[in-house]
């Protein structure tokens, strides 16, 4: 088995997708940072602060495929650093009258930083595709379930019910919210960076500022105000982004996983031909998309911690909080892409299982509908005695069984104020669902 899960060849697709691995490989990330050093001998040439003959032999070198990178890798190892054996297979591809203008007046974090965001946004890129994918799924099933009734639970207990459409909505309108998130955050999260060693630009004086713009326009990046070598606060937030999305994603497949118990059996994940449960249980349909994105959403939650603590970053630099984020970013990318591509699959195949939502309705005895009866009441007697009046049958019928339409029978005090016909219909479920499918209109026409 690989170190990572995520470089396993068997294992990497659950958490994983192979369009994100391939925002992040290694020469994606060599071709990123390409990218960053062509940009910025461009905009010097364009100021005068190199030749333009520099620039243009610059940008020939620039095609990560070109390059072996087993040998660049050697050459870090050997230099204990990542982008000087760049710079310099850079210079042995550059006509050497021009290789002297490579890297000019910037340092190292400043190429990655702005490359690791250039990966970062083709990352969010494919994550909204696919939140939209999802949002639309979400849509369909909350609309077609707007008036299909079920039980709610509070604290694993049946509490009142309302409709699947209801619940599907409150997921719909949770990932509205991060994709609200991202588009907030992106302003923030995308910048560039070139600042030179400390971040002053003494490198190159009095252009410096010139240099960032229009590397960063190149670039299709936000101008920072000031350096942020140090100050990791957007990178923490993107990580934030990131997990709270997988979190999401994590909640709705450990709800669906809650309401395909068998005792419940009120939903399933898709389940094709030739999926199987068990190896030694051939009768099981076991919901194995649910369980792949609650454990991804517990990884993705793990990332965190190293975001949290790059925020304490020393000085001018720290390249321990950089080398955390090289371990971090990229798997947090892949598990939160993961998550919203399984979620797709699960919603857009979900069986719901409405004869059995209807069947577990009733499975209390009509306990369910008390506050129903209580409410009925209220106006008569009043709030706190009807509730204490309810509260006695209902507690008595849990206990001694029977249903609460029997015991609301027997009780004088009921029947003083309730006939028999209207503690009928008081105890229909599918007649108290409150607004229910208002909020789900609300919802769909936000």
């Amino acid at each position: 088995m690989s170190a990572y899960v995520g470089d396993s060849k068997l294992f990497r697709d659950q958490f994983g997708t192979s369009e994100m691995r391939a925002v992040f490989n290694d020469r994606m990330t060599v071709q990123k940072w390409l990218d960053t050093e062509v940009a910025l001998a461009a905009v010097q040439a364009a100021l005068g602060m190199i030749p333009k003959e520099a620039a243009q032999a610059i940008a020939e070198t620039g095609d990560a495929n070109t390059y072996d990178l087993a040998a660049m890798k050697a050459e870090m190892d050997r230099t204990s650093h990542p982008i000087v054996p760049l710079v310099r297979a850079m210079e042995a591809k550059c006509d050497p009258e021009w290789a002297g203008y490579l890297h000019w007046g910037a340092t190292t974090q400043d190429i990655m930083d702005t490359g690791q965001i250039l990966q970062i946004k083709n990352a969010w890129s494919l994550v909204e595709r696919d939140l939209a994918t999802l949002t639309v799924n979400l849509a369909d099933l909350a609309r077609k379930h707007r008036d299909t009734a079920m039980a709610g639970r509070t604290h694993g207990q049946q509490a009142l019910p309302l409709t699947f459409g209801y619940k599907v909505a409150i997921w719909l309108d949770e990932v509205r919210r991060h994709q609200t998130r991202m588009r907030e955050a992106a302003p923030r999260v995308f910048r560039g960076q070139f600042a030179g060693a400390v971040g002053t630009m003494a490198a190159i004086g009095d252009q410096g500022i010139a240099v960032q713009a229009g590397l960063c326009k190149r670039l299709g990046l936000g101008v920072p105000i000031i350096c942020w070598h140090s100050a990791r606060d957007t990178m923490a937030e993107a990580a934030f982004v990131m997990s709270a999305i997988t979190g999401t994603m994590g909640k709705i497949a450990n709800e669906i996983f809650l309401l395909s118990k068998t005792e419940t059996a009120e939903l399933e994940e898709p389940f094709p031909v030739g999926k199987v449960g068990s190896s030694t249980m051939p009768q099981k349909r076991n919901p194995a998309i649910c369980e792949s994105v609650a454990a991804i959403a517990r990884a993705a939650r793990y990332c965190m911690a190293p975001a949290m603590e790059g925020l304490v970053a020393e000085t001018e630099r720290d390249k321990v909080v950089l080398q955390a984020e090289r371990e971090y970013v990229s798997r947090l990318h892949n598990l939160t892409h993961a998550a919203v591509v399984k979620i797709i699959a699960l919603t857009g195949g979900l069986q719901v299982k409405a004869d059995n939502m209807r069947r577990n309705l009733d499975i209390t005895g009509g306990l369910l509908l008390s506050e129903a009866v209580m409410m009925a009441l209220a106006p008569i007697i009043g709030r706190q005695e009807a509730h204490e009046l309810i509260y006695q049958i209902a507690q008595r019928t849990a206990v001694d069984g029977g249903t609460l339409n029997e015991a609301l029978k027997k009780s004088p005090e009921v029947l003083e104020i309730l006939s028999e016909n209207e503690i009928h219909e008081l105890l229909d479920p599918t007649t108290y669902t409150g607004l229910s499918g208002v909020f789900v209109d609300r919802v769909l026409d936000a």
